[in-house]
């Protein structure tokens, strides 16, 4: 089940994975065609050996976007795995620099787009579930932020 954060880590299980929804300085977000799957994904997947968790998804971010993030990852969302007790963890980023993406990996890049866009075209391939969700839960996260953004310009 997925679970809304509130940008606050879990810490009652393991991350096991970290995945991330890496936003432009336009405001598009980023996800990545998977060709195995033949659909949008998150960019992210599992934590390997003794890696940290920025490092996990500092490498899953290149080898799947060509991506590289800003620092601050805002936790938004959570998945349990019931069959290893453990937390996919999924968070929002800012993209700080396109970089080469390296070959031999599921995914054939980056695709950019707004919310809306990502929404229909998910529900088209795949139709409601743990992505349409993740999304809702996103567009909410940087409508706050927007929000916040406003208020000190006003």
């Amino acid at each position: 089940m997925l679970k809304p954060l509130c940008r606050v880590w879990p810490t009652d299980k393991r991350i096991a994975g970290i995945h991330s929804i890496p936003v432009t300085e336009d405001g598009l977000i980023v996800m990545a065609w998977d060709k195995y799957e033949q659909t949008l994904t998150t960019v992210g997947g599992r934590i390997e050996g003794d890696e940290n968790l920025d490092a996990a998804l500092d490498r899953e971010t290149v080898e799947e976007a060509g991506l590289l993030l800003e620092d601050n990852r805002v936790p938004v969302a959570s998945w349990h795995w019931e069959t290893t007790d453990s937390y996919t963890v999924f968070v929002l980023a800012k993209v700080k620099q396109y970089v080469d993406m390296p070959g031999g990996f599921e995914t054939t890049g980056r695709v950019m787009m707004n919310i809306e866009t990502a929404l229909q075209m998910i529900n088209k391939l795949e139709g409601e579930g743990l992505r349409t969700e993740l999304l809702r839960i996103v567009e909410q996260e940087l409508q706050q932020v927007q929000d916040i953004n406003n208020k000190g310009t006003t």
